[in-house]
């Protein structure tokens, strides 16, 4: 299997499967020297694991990271830096019931007729546990731009929105609720609407934003590697995401050129901010922001039609832990995706200097 890593020169492989004995990544190209903050480290980890409220999985996890390689007496030392998560909470039985069975719109399908095999323990490989390597990751990568600011929110669930600009928002209230919401009056109705689809055995979907600040001018690369290009492609790795729009995004289409340019100040900063910080495929000085969508989770604790690998159609419930929403456990995987985008960025753009 191809396709387990990102980054040029801060780059990131990840393996290991939902119901494994654990997962992990190795970070090639972290620069040496850094003070790593584990605490801070866990702490995303914290934000990201399962079963920590009741409008998301409630799987048990403590998700606690084992840094195997790559630092020493609390400094990276620039060699391959190497970490573990175990998986403490396995219940392969919960699957055993679509061993022979494909759910509709996983990864079940695909998988099997692609490699001839697939682990039905929870997706294996295509279970968004895989994300927890991201995390640890990207926390590492936020050290290594620690003056960049990344606040990802939810901004959506259903037909629930925020509606404020994001300068008009505290991100400080981010992490005050069991949503990830910052505006408090709209959290307590998107986390009302979850509790009530979760009753009854549905799930529903919702988007993030993510607001970059403190951009240094200069980050992407001109025609194929332009900056939006590689968020828009790490944000379309998350497990069940479906849009990705940046800047104005597809309401930047009913405009005119004339309401849509971004004038620029004496400083070389804009009037407005339509480019969403990027211009040309390069940061340009100013709050990059993008928002990304989330399907409703695919599986359902109801049930549906499923086709067996004996090409019949059966009536199937979903079982075992699964998020009613994914989106507030999402945010911290959001900002971790950007982090290391960021992190690969900065360092080739020192490559120039």
């Amino acid at each position: 299997m191809a396709g387990n890593s990102i980054g040029t020169l801060f780059k990131l492989t990840t393996f290991g499967e939902s119901h494994g004995e654990s997962l992990g990544g190795i970070i090639d190209g972290c620069p040496a020297g850094i003070n790593l903050d584990l605490e801070a480290i866990q702490k995303e980890m914290q934000r990201r694991k399962p079963g920590q409220s009741s409008i998301v999985t409630q799987r048990k996890e403590e998700d606690e990271v084992k840094i195997l390689s790559g630092i020493f007496e609390g400094k990276t030392t620039g060699t391959p830096l190497g970490f573990l998560i175990a998986n403490t909470n396995q219940i392969p039985d919960d699957y055993s019931h679509i061993k022979d069975s494909y759910r509709p719109s996983h990864a079940d399908y695909v998988y099997e007729k692609k490699y001839g095999i697939r682990d039905y323990r929870g997706g294996g490989r295509s279970s968004a546990r895989e994300t927890v390597s991201r995390v640890v990751a990207g926390a590492i990568a936020k050290q290594v731009i620690k003056d960049i600011k990344i606040n990802a929110f939810v901004s959506s669930v259903g037909t629930i929105f925020i509606d404020k600009s994001y300068q008009e928002l505290d991100f400080t209230l981010t992490e005050t609720n069991a949503v990830r919401c910052p505006d408090i009056e709209t959290a307590k109705k998107m986390e009302v609407y979850i509790k009530e689809i979760k009753k009854q055995g549905d799930t529903i979907g919702g988007t993030i934003t993510c607001v970059i600040q403190n951009v240094p001018i200069g980050l992407g690369e001109p025609v194929f590697d332009k900056l939006h290009a590689e968020l828009g492609k790490a944000m379309l790795s998350i497990n069940a995401v479906k849009g990705f729009e940046f800047g104005s995004g597809f309401c930047g289409a009913t405009m005119k050129g004339s309401e849509h340019n971004d004038l620029h100040n004496e400083d070389g900063s804009t009037k407005t901010n339509f480019s969403g910080g990027i211009q040309g495929g390069i940061s340009n000085g100013m709050d990059i922001y993008f928002r990304v969508a989330f399907k409703p989770v695919a599986t359902l604790i109801q049930n549906q039609e499923v086709l067996t690998n004996k090409n019949k159609i059966e009536i199937q419930k979903g079982k075992g832990r699964h998020d009613p929403c994914v989106v507030p456990r999402a945010v911290p995987i959001v900002e971790a995706m950007t982090a290391l985008v960021l992190a690969d960025f900065y360092l080739l753009n020192k490559t120039y200097l």
